[in-house]
């Protein structure tokens, strides 16, 4: 049986209108590279990864080893096959959790990305966390966080105090509620249970905010999700004018 000419002039234009969709779909996307935090996988971002790809972005979300290597290692193991995924032509984003942020830092001190657009830091103990000072020597603590974990704390061997200002279009996310006190009792001023809010700063930011979520979940909070949505489109949160 033939199809009839009108039949089939439909058929071929139905398959170039989702052709050129899906072109234009891609040509106006923006890639994003989710960076978990330490001692957590990639699916920690699932619930992001559906949220950026529902609002038009191309989010690459892969897993990188990170009780297994120093962070100068980790930051080439996690984002050189990251950054493989992109498509060569988009622009590049990064939105991290926890160390994933350290990892960015740490990568830009030593490579380029001449696509880099903005990055988003979910809860970065960007000047270290005093968790790491006061539990670094104590028995399991690098089993249980790996040598990178001994690299987040506030004093000589802090990675994240020798990597200098950010030179990057950098928005930070702060948490600031705990749901582990014995850590917060550890922490000085108010925290994720994790990182003080004062410690997620970085000199050369371009926004901060404070919402009320706790480090090892905030990755999933609907506001921080709409913040960092807004954020890669805006350059700023949602609810605070650009300076």
């Amino acid at each position: 049986m033939t199809l009839s000419n009108k039949t089939l002039k439909y058929r071929i234009y139905t398959i170039l209108f989702i052709v050129f969709s899906l072109v234009s779909i891609h040509a106006n996307s923006s890639c994003v590279i989710l960076l978990h935090g330490l001692a957590r996988s990639s699916s920690s971002m699932d619930k992001l990864e559906q949220a950026l790809s529902k609002n038009g972005f191309y989010p690459v979300n892969l897993g990188y080893p990170s009780r297994k290597h120093s962070i100068d290692i980790l930051a080439m193991k996690a984002i050189t096959p990251a950054l493989a995924e992109c498509p060569k032509d988009m622009e590049v984003n990064f939105v991290t959790h926890s160390l994933g942020g350290i990892l960015v830092r740490q990568y830009l001190s030593q490579q380029q990305i001449p696509n880099l657009k903005r990055v988003v830091m979910l809860g970065p103990p960007n000047k270290g966390s005093e968790v790491v000072d006061k539990l670094g020597a104590a028995p399991g603590f690098t089993f249980i966080n790996g040598v990178a974990g001994l690299q987040l704390g506030t004093g000589e061997l802090s990675v994240p105090n020798s990597l200098g200002p950010a030179d990057f279009d950098v928005g930070i996310i702060a948490g600031n509620k705990s749901i582990n006190w014995m850590l917060s009792l550890l922490i000085p001023d108010v925290d994720d249970g994790k990182v003080s809010v004062e410690r997620t700063k970085l000199e050369g930011m371009n926004d901060h905010i404070e919402v009320p979520a706790t480090h090892p979940f905030m990755m999933n909070n609907e506001t921080v999700i709409r913040q960092v949505i807004f954020y890669l489109h805006k350059g700023r949160f949602e609810g605070k004018q650009k300076q």
